[in-house]
């Protein structure tokens, strides 16, 4: 049996929405800015797809929302336009944002303060979600943004963003939030929370790759990115992926309707629960930053004495896809800095693995991954330095 626990960093493209795309790569393929009726016969489908995006994050008609490639490329839109606009260019220098971004967050950030940029990361707590407060007490005159995701992509956690949104609107400060783990998960309503910039990838809740979206709050503006073209207002130039763009707005009106986010928060999450509680049967196992407040998705656990590599070769090796965190961090074989965040102890720091479910998930599924991580840990453990020659008194504090 092969099981896929690893919906945090991509998705299967729901069929539905498949069936909705395959007209747009080779009946209706006229690029949407000719005049003619190739170009123009792919009009009504895409202001379709455009409502299912306003719909499902209750974006107002005056608002705007950008077709992008990916969330990556929604964020550096943002973050760089602010640069732009509000640091090269006027009286500010400061930006605020948290220690667990995603890297796309993180690593424009970085970049800025090569630029000289002042940027403060903000801390989690002990359950791994930043408080409200914390962005008040950091705000600053010269404060330009505040960037904090909505969802944590390795834990799940909720972000306060309706009270940080709140703290940004009395401040007279921009914010931004990157809803890339959130859409599909919990509502997102933009009009129930004061988020001026939102950022998401159709990926990550059964849509097609490379194609995201980025919604701007009427009456804010942004340098574009990318310059070329007067598509999407001139705002985003490059022909818009068709095809991609009527997939992303269907998943969306998918994803985001009562039914689907009522099945993501009982059906989904009872499979997840029954996962991990399985998993805390073994002894030193430990849900990093608790069981609240989280996505109905996802759960990060540690495995004292077992390296998340070597236990993502052995599930591999039987069929199961999990990960050590963000994809998009992979490669790098330094310690998970959503653990360091934590406070992680530099053992435990490499000890979390995700699992992160979908709704195509199924229980038969789930009791298969028990079996193989259970026997993953147990043979694993036996042969770890750390773990099986600890002295008999030892008792992990985890």
């Amino acid at each position: 049996m092969e099981v896929y626990l690893d919906n945090n960093a991509t998705t299967i493209v729901d069929p539905k929405v498949y069936e909705e795309m395959k007209p747009f790569f080779c009946d209706i393929y006229g690029n949407p800015n000719s005049l003619h009726k190739f170009g123009a016969g792919t009009h009504p489908k895409m202001v379709e797809a455009l409502n299912f995006l306003y719909e499902g994050i209750n974006a107002a008609d005056e608002d705007d929302i950008i077709i992008t490639a990916n969330a990556t490329e929604s964020i550096n839109t943002v973050i760089k336009g602010i640069w732009i606009d509000k640091i090269l260019n006027g009286d500010k220098k400061h930006i605020i944002t948290s220690e667990v971004e995603h890297p796309a967050v993180t690593a424009t950030c970085r970049f800025l303060e090569s630029q000289g940029v002042s940027v403060t990361y903000l801390p989690v707590n002990e359950q791994g979600v930043l408080e409200a407060s914390l962005v008040k007490d950091f705000l600053r005159d010269d404060t330009a943004l505040v960037t904090i995701m909505w969802a944590n992509n390795e834990t799940g956690k909720i972000f306060p963003i309706k009270e940080i949104g709140a703290i940004c609107k009395e401040a007279g400060v921009p914010f931004h939030t990157d809803a890339t783990q959130a859409i599909g998960k919990v509502p997102v309503d933009v009009q129930d929370v004061n988020v001026d910039y939102l950022s998401f990838s159709a990926h990550k809740f059964h849509g097609p790759k490379g194609v995201g979206g980025l919604y701007v709050r009427k009456g804010y503006s942004l340098t574009p990115l990318l310059h070329g073209g007067e598509q999407m207002g001139g705002n985003r130039a490059g022909t818009v992926d068709v095809a991609s763009m009527v997939g992303m707005g269907w998943a969306m009106k998918l994803a985001t309707s009562t039914m689907a986010l009522a099945y993501e928060k009982n059906h989904v999450s009872k499979l997840r629960d029954k996962l991990e509680a399985a998993i805390l049967e073994l002894p030193d196992t430990i849900v990093i930053g608790g069981k609240e407040n989280r996505t109905p998705n996802t759960t990060l656990i540690s495995f004292r004495g077992v390296e998340g590599e070597s236990m993502l070769w052995d599930l591999n090796q039987n069929g199961v896809g999990a990960s050590t965190g963000s994809a998009c961090a992979s490669e790098d074989l330094e310690a998970n800095p959503v653990m360091n965040a934590f406070g992680s102890d530099s053992e435990l720091a490499h000890t979390g693995v995700r699992f992160s479910l979908s709704r195509f998930n199924t229980e038969e599924q789930i009791d298969y991954a028990i079996d193989v991580i259970k026997k993953a840990v147990t043979r694993l453990r036996g042969i770890s330095s750390s773990y099986a020659y600890a002295p008999s008194c030892h008792k992990s504090g985890l």
